[in-house]
Formats: C-alpha cells, structure tokens, sequence
C-alpha cells in the first residue's frame, strides 16, 4: 500500500514531519540490484529475508530484480507479505502451536510456503493439520552450524529426514543454516574461517543425507555479512540476506559493500552552547545493537537516548539552531523499522511516496 497522503511529492525531504524512517529509493534500488547479479553470476538463487523491511512494497522489487521468493522471521510477517501478493515464502523458524500451524494452513491457501523444523513432534503436528486439510507443505531441516540457537545435529539428520519424509501431509525440500555468529567478524579473513567452518556442517548434513539415498534440493544459508563467503561454497543454493537492502551501521563497520539508504530523520528541539536535543528516542531508533549515529551534519556526536529525546554534542563549528533537520542512522534497521508506521521514499532528497510498513509488530 502506497500513498501520498498529506505531502505532495516533490517536496524536499526534510519538509517531513519527524520523527520519521527516510529511504533513498534510488540507494536501495542499487543495493537490491547488485546483491542479485552477484547471486547470478555465483549461481545461486535469492531468497531475502524480509525481516528487514517488512513490507511487499520491497518484496515486490526484490522479486522484480530476479528473487525467487523471500524469507519471513515471523508467521505474522508470512501473513501479510501473502495478502500483499508474495507467491513464495519461506519461514526459517519454527512454527509450532496449534493456533499457528491453523493460520500456517491458511496462508499456505494463498501462497507456497516453506518452513523449517528440528523437532519430531512439531512435524507430527505440522503433518495432521496439513493432512486434515488436505494439503502439502513444505519443510526444510534447521542445521546448528555453530550459532547454538536452533537446529538439529548431524548425527539426528537422516533419522530426522527419514521422520519427515514418512509423514503426510509434508514435503521435504532440503535444509538450511544460519551462520549469524559470523556476520558482524570484523577481520575478514577471520570471517572468512568462521563462516567457512559454519558452512562445512551444513554441506556435510547435505552428503550424509545424499548418502543415504535422501534428494536434497535446496541448501539455504547467509547473511548480508557473509554473502560474498557462503555464495561460492559448492551445494549452497540459496542466500537469505535482508540487511543489504539499507545497510545497517553494525554492518557499514564491517564492510562497504552496499550503501546506506536508510535515516531517521529528527529535527532539533533545543540548543544550549554546544549541547542539542533532537526528537528521536528509544521510541523511534533502536539501541539494540549500539547507539546510533549522526550521518548529516557532519560535526555532531550523539551521547544518550531517553524514550522521546535523543543527546548530541556539537563538535566544531556547525550551525544548528531549533527547527533544523538532523539524519541519524541506526546501528540495526530491523529493530527500527518495526517502530515506525511509514517509510518515507525519496530520490536525492526529493519525496516520493509515503510507503506503509504492514509488517511492524507482526511479531506472532
């Protein structure tokens, strides 16, 4: 859903109402494009994770890029990109209540939806309900290569496949992992080795599982920080990264990749010397991963958040008096975007369109 309700496009970006989520839509359009000839020219699929943005207005242009489907963390997320339109979703986490495994049948009526398990009984329980109702659903097995989260282990996979595979009402498709205690490595030969060891588990769940006479067709893995590592391990099929889109400030420590496409625009509400207080708080950017930053003007240091204001200091001469504008990037755009309602697209700093998040706080 799109609108332009209340600003006219054209407008300066800065004539927004703050706090508010701003997105270089030429930037982003960038990032999303170059992550997807770099999974061609690896052979590789792209399957991003929408965790990220929460919202089949980006989804849509990821598929339109050459995305064969998306990834979403949550049920609640699968609910909503399927009502937006999304034909392939994968949902890399367990599903497994009865409530939800109900709502899993219906959002399978309206889309392929694939999800991962590591558990007998959720399977038993996710094959009654499909049976019931008369239909297949997809399955993938979560591997631990190392983050110790979810996961089976390798010497539970072919018993675990063998489960899956007997069981009606359920497809098995293959497996995947998620190396996400390698993504944020700094060292990139560090990164590198540890990914590599992460990666190495899964294959070897992929030549156990072929050994024994089981068809693995999809081996699906990444992050946005080791897509350039995990891509060119042969049998991985399928990347997940969603952070590439906008680019985290975690992630623009580690690498420069893609660019950043994501702020928070704040406006200044007091000065005093050398000190300013801008509109942004704990209830508009998240410190789950570090405190922000000042990205424009150059020359301002942020020191503390509180639930509705936002600390800088002045370093050096920059002329900021109350009303003016201040961009602030966040350490992790996942967590921000989920508390806001509206992205707000531009192009070079003009307005283009006021772009809903359907996804925030779709957490169940």
């Amino acid at each position: 859903m799109t609108t332009t309700e209340n600003y006219k496009k054209g407008i300066k970006i800065t004539e927004i109402d703050t706090p508010s989520i701003i997105v270089d839509l030429n930037i982003a359009q960038e990032n999303i494009k170059k992550m997807q000839d770099f999974a061609n020219k690896n052979d590789v699929s792209m399957r991003p994770h929408s965790k990220t943005n929460k919202s089949p207005y980006w989804a849509k242009k990821q598929i339109e890029a050459g995305a064969i489907g998306i990834c979403c963390a949550k049920l609640g997320e699968a609910e909503m990109m399927a009502d937006g339109g999304i034909k392939e979703i994968l949902i890399p986490n367990q599903i497994v209540t009865e409530q939800k495994i109900s709502r899993l049948v219906e959002v399978n009526k309206k889309s392929k939806v694939m999800v991962a398990v590591e558990n007998k009984e959720n399977v038993d329980n996710l094959s009654n309900q499909f049976e019931k109702n008369s239909m297949k659903l997809s399955v993938i097995i979560e591997v631990n290569v190392g983050m110790d989260r979810c996961g089976v282990e390798l010497d539970e996979i072919v018993d675990f496949a063998q489960f899956i595979i007997d069981k009606p009402g359920l497809e098995f498709e293959g497996i995947m992992g998620y190396e996400g205690h390698t993504v944020n490595i700094g060292n990139f030969e560090d990164r590198v080795n540890e990914t590599t060891k992460a990666m190495e588990k899964l294959i070897n769940a992929k030549t156990i599982l072929e050994d024994n006479g089981i068809a693995v067709n999809i081996v699906s893995a990444s992050g946005t920080g080791t897509y350039n590592i995990t891509s060119k391990i042969p049998g991985i099929t399928e990347l997940q990264c969603g952070s590439y889109i906008f680019m985290d400030g975690n992630y623009l420590k580690v690498f420069d990749d893609f660019q950043p496409a994501l702020s928070v625009l704040c406006t200044v509400v007091s000065r005093r010397d050398n000190r300013i207080v801008i509109d942004c708080g704990l209830k508009s950017i998240s410190m789950d991963q570090g405190l922000p930053e000042v990205v424009y003007p150059k020359g301002v240091k942020l020191i503390s958040l509180s639930e509705e204001h936002c600390k800088c200091e002045i370093e050096g001469d920059v002329d900021l008096k109350i009303g003016d504008k201040v961009f602030v990037r966040p350490m992790h755009s996942d967590t921000t975007i989920n508390l806001h309602e509206n992205y707000f697209v531009h192009r070079d700093g003009v307005f283009d369109e006021k772009v809903e998040i359907v996804g925030r706080g779709k957490f169940k």
